[in-house]
Parts: structure tokens; C-alpha cells; sequence
């Protein structure tokens, strides 16, 4: 069974902004720093946060996911990762997950964060697709937005 989910999130700050955090591995840092409720730990175990790296994510529920960066334009504002393995995939009953992140500038101070995630579930695995929701990305954004509005701008740490 193949489906979509999309998110968007309206964001205050120029889009070159937002994507300083979405389009680097400053997003992974920040919702494990900002949601410890939904990720424990995130560590990049290939590669250097460009293309081809490995993002190991460990969620607080222990079940785990390895997603691999397949695309990143800046020019685009686009990121495209794919979800290689992990128990998190398994326990969806996942034979694909592709996540596409965008960040379209709507105005000078406006911007709009987008989230598509292409799913293809294994139907003999018994998991079904009301499990492939957008909570988590509408946290992700929730967390990048409070970070900014607190400072949080380019080249800041966290």
C-alpha cells in the first residue's frame, strides 16, 4: 500500500533562514535538544551531513531509524532523505519512506516549510497506514520555530 503525507508550517523569518536549520544537520541536533519526549539521540554515523551521510535516529520509544541524505539543493532549499532501515521501519511494516523538506519564501520575512513523506507499506507485515500521520514533522516544525523566535538564527548553536 503506497501513500503521501504533507505538512506545512508558516514561518515568520525569511526562508534563507529557515533553511539554515532544515537543510543541515543542525535540524537533527535541535529536535533531540528540543523534543526528548519523541528523540533520545541522532548521530551521524557517514558522511558529513551532505549528500550521501547517514543519520542514525534513536527515538525515546528505543525503536531506531537510519535515513540516508539523497538530495540537498540550497539553491532549491530542498532536502530529500530516505529512510534505509532501522526498527522503527520494520515495526511500520515499511518497504519505502522518502521524506522531502522544502522551504518556499512567500514574502521578504514569510516562509513556508514543507514535508512530503512517500510511504509504501509491506501489506503482509499486518501494519497498516494509519500510523503514517504528520505529528512528528508538525513537532519538528513547532521546535524550529520556537528556536527562532528565541534567537535562534543563523549560526547560532544549540
Amino acid at each position: 500500500m503506497k501513500g503521501e503525507v504533507v505538512h506545512e508550517a508558516e514561518f515568520g523569518f525569511p526562508a534563507s533562514t529557515v533553511w539554515e536549520i532544515y537543510g543541515s544537520i543542525r535540524l537533527a541536533r535541535l529536535v533531540v535538544k528540543s523534543l526528548p519526549d519523541l528523540f533520545a539521540k541522532a548521530e551521524l554515523v557517514e558522511g558529513d551531513g551532505g549528500v550521501g551521510s547517514v543519520l542514525l535516529v534513536t527515538f525515546s520509544s528505543g525503536l531506531d531509524y537510519k535515513e540516508k541524505f539523497v538530495i540537498m539543493d540550497n539553491e532549491k532549499r530542498m532536502k530529500l532523505v530516505e529512510g534505509i532501515g532501522g526498527g522503527f521501519m520494520e515495526a511500520s511494516g515499511l518497504k519505502k519512506y522518502v521524506v522531502r523538506m522544502e522551504v518556499i519564501e512567500k514574502g521578504e520575512d514569510v516562509s513556508v516549510a514543507r514535508t512530503t513523506v512517500e510511504y509504501e507499506i509491506d501489506e503482509s507485515s499486518g501494519a497498516s497506514a494509519s500510523s503514517m500521520n504528520t505529528d512528528t514533522f508538525v513537532a519538528i516544525a513547532e521546535a524550529v520555530k520556537k528556536h527562532l523566535s528565541h534567537g535562534g538564527e543563523e549560526g547560532t548553536e544549540f
